[in-house]
């Protein structure tokens, strides 16, 4: 694969901007049972926050596509990381549960706009044979993000430094840093060689785009929403399930979760390389199938080693094809809303899907407190869900792409 430094840089841009952005929000998954505790109430009623933020991305993936879409991709994303890092540390000052939850919906809002900005950008700035290795690659950012959060976890939550111990609210602090990538957009990468071009050129209405492929966009929306279950069903939970049910400590639920990603990280690297060789379609539908054996190691293990193989199974599963997404949304959408259509469809798919921490909290409590349970019943359903679904994608592995 024979990039330029320029392309190299693009790429890195676009994984530290969705890596970041994914450690501000799985922080939060970390923290539920403390903060429900500080205001005294239940995990389900934080979880909310949950449900807000992946609720709220579907307004700001179309605010930040059509800025992208008008003005360029670079400008679009170094405004969106910026003003995710600044909202996301705000939650720390959070004087009730309530001013917590509007914080976390407008952290959402920021964070919808980078996926698609990020992805478009880069799948428009590479050559066509290197897109399924780069997918994977780019959408490895959000296990990696995961990861991040995991580690930090682990490693200084309620630990005491200088006579200070570590509390939530310290924690959210930490989502300032992305705020430098910007630096590093602004001076090492360039704008988007298709968006470049297609400025000579007069674009169509967004909506008329939408309506002249309407059934392909109301498609890719049922998709997303399945992937979007497919992955939070599987991730957003997992930490209260081991805090909660199996009452292990930070560090054990810590480590637990970073072997769930980096297998995450394994399958989205190797399912991206193999799109480019098998196609798309089969590529989701074998990772999907992988979930399906890992369930009861990963929901219903007695111990950690054991909980921890099968999640780190069941993350090879759901990365593995979540690693195709950015290259197949890309080569679905219309040109001329490259930046909108693949972010749109992702969180609206997503908006659907963004009940899900509430429901499974709720099937969980009204279970006796068996979350392995909720999380087993969503992963299996969703899992044949996909496999059903992707079989009636087009496959345009290779389609060249253009914004114009």
């Amino acid at each position: 694969m024979n990039l330029t430094g320029e392309q190299k840089r693009t790429i890195v841009a676009a994984w530290l901007g969705w890596t970041l952005d994914a450690f501000d929000f799985f922080l939060l998954t970390f923290l539920l049972k403390d903060i429900a505790k500080e205001f005294g109430v239940e995990v389900s009623a934080v979880a909310y926050a949950l449900f807000l933020t992946l609720a709220m991305r579907f307004v700001g993936a179309f605010i930040f596509g059509r800025i992208g879409d008008k003005w360029g991709r670079k400008p679009a994303l170094m405004l969106d990381i910026l003003c995710y890092s600044i909202i996301g540390a705000l939650a720390a000052f959070s004087p009730n549960l309530w001013v917590f939850l509007v914080l976390r919906a407008l952290f959402g809002v920021a964070m919808g706009g980078e996926w698609g900005l990020g992805s478009s950008l880069a799948m428009e700035s590479i050559p066509p044979q290197a897109r399924g290795t780069v997918s994977g690659f780019l959408q490895c950012g959000y296990p990696s993000g995961f990861l991040l959060a995991a580690i930090v976890y682990g490693l200084i939550y309620g630990h005491t430094f200088g006579g200070y111990t570590v509390g939530w609210r310290a924690m959210f602090l930490l989502s300032v840093l992305p705020a430098f990538v910007v630096l590093f957009i602004r001076s090492s990468v360039p704008e988007s060689p298709a968006f470049e071009a297609s400025q000579a050129h007069e674009k169509p209405a967004l909506w008329a785009t939408v309506a002249e492929h309407k059934g392909l966009v109301l498609y890719m929306v049922l998709l997303m929403l399945c992937f979007n279950l497919f992955s939070h069903g599987t991730q957003d939970l997992y930490p209260t399930f081991l805090q909660k049910q199996h009452n292990f400590d930070p560090a054990t639920v810590s480590w637990i979760t970073i072997v769930a990603n980096l297998g995450a990280i394994a399958g989205g690297l190797a399912f991206g390389h193999w799109s480019e060789k098998i196609g798309r379609v089969r590529a989701i539908t074998i990772a999907s199938l992988i979930a399906l054996p890992a369930i009861p190691l990963w929901a219903f293990g007695t111990t950690p080693v054991l909980l921890a193989l099968g999640a780190f199974v069941m993350q090879i599963a759901v990365q593995g094809a979540w690693g195709v997404i950015p290259a197949h949304l890309n080569e679905l959408s219309p040109s001329a809303a490259r930046a909108t259509i693949p972010a749109f469809v992702y969180q609206a798919g997503n908006f659907l899907a963004s009940y899900n921490a509430p429901l499974q909290a709720k099937i969980a409590e009204g279970n006796g407190g068996d979350y392995g349970l909720a999380l087993a019943v969503v992963a299996a359903v969703v899992a044949i869900a996909i496999v059903v679904v992707i079989w009636f994608s087009p496959e345009r592995r290779g389609h060249v792409l253009t914004a114009h």
